[in-house]
């Protein structure tokens, strides 16, 4: 629960925004290790600028293209050679297919090959100049816009969800609307009473499996079995007080056999604090394990 509460607390001056980071592996002239190396860099462009973006392909793109300008092989030895190109920054919505920012920079390389040129010229990208962060500035607005005008609707959609008791997925949908929407608040709310919902629905199960673990065999085994699936109950969930009465039933019989002990909270925890972030973090890993297929990369190259 620490690690849950600690996973979504940014520093005051960064801001979650749902933005990928993206660099197509296809481009010509695009060198083996330049992926990692322009995400990476695109990582700490967004970094600089305020904003923790997905870890994951979402909606909304950041992403980079180079062309090459002029190139020169300077005598050696070592010979090298020193390369101009030019780096258009954008970001997109991928759903929509739609540019939300744009701007552009000339960078120069230097290396022995061309391999270690282009990455030279990579490692020189600027990642703070006004033209930066009014392109940052930009895409950023485009997006809280977005949410603005969409918030409501994801709301509804996360509730018609939680309704099917698909909560992970519900819970994901509330967690991309960024702080800076009107809707934000209505998102925590939203999502603290779906995990409210995830975790009383959890603890059923996992009671009702406990109880059949237990009357299989009333034993040091039996009593190994249902602890596995008591665990997996949380102290604010509506069964708990069941849950501790056949732990209690358990504890009786087994004794000193039976060393489980019920999941409890320490005094003075913020329990809304920690239920909005555990919403959060389990909407961020149903994101993680989506294929996502709406984000057409074939428009991301043409539209490059």
């Amino acid at each position: 629960m620490a690690a849950l509460m600690s996973a979504t607390m940014f520093a005051a001056e960064t801001q979650y925004l749902p933005i990928s980071v993206y660099a197509m592996d296809d481009q010509e002239s695009f060198p083996q290790g330049a992926k990692a190396m322009i995400e990476n860099k695109l990582t700490q462009l967004l970094t600089r600028n305020g904003i923790a973006g997905l870890d994951y392909m979402g909606q909304f793109i950041l992403t980079v293209t180079t062309t090459p300008i002029d190139k020169d092989v300077i005598p050696g030895p070592p010979m090298k050679i020193r390369e101009k190109m030019e780096m258009n920054l954008y970001i997109v919505d991928a759903y929509a297919k739609t540019i939300f920012s744009s701007t552009s920079m000339t960078v120069n390389g230097l290396g022995e090959t061309e391999n270690k040129c282009y990455l030279n010229a990579i490692s020189h990208m600027p990642l703070q100049s006004p033209a930066i962060a009014k392109f940052v500035d930009e895409g950023k607005t485009k997006i809280i816009e977005y949410y603005d005008h969409e918030g409501e609707a994801l709301i509804k959609k996360a509730h018609f969800l939680a309704a099917q008791k698909n909560y992970e997925e519900a819970m994901y949908w509330v967690s991309l609307i960024p702080q800076q929407s009107k809707h934000y608040d209505a998102a925590l709310a939203a999502g603290q009473e779906i995990y409210q919902a995830y975790i009383d629905n959890q603890c059923y199960i996992n009671l009702g499996k406990a109880r059949q673990a237990w009357a299989a065999e009333q034993n040091a085994v039996g009593a190994a079995a249902a602890g596995e699936y008591l665990a997996n109950i949380m102290p604010d969930a509506k069964c708990y007080g069941d849950a501790m009465t056949l732990y209690k039933e358990i504890k009786g019989k087994v004794l000193d056999d039976w060393k489980f002990e019920m999941k409890q909270y320490q005094d003075g925890i913020d329990l809304q604090k920690l239920q909005i972030d555990a919403a959060r973090q389990i909407g961020v890993a149903y994101g993680n394990h989506q294929p996502n297929k709406e984000v057409n990369i074939e428009f991301l190259r043409t539209l490059l």
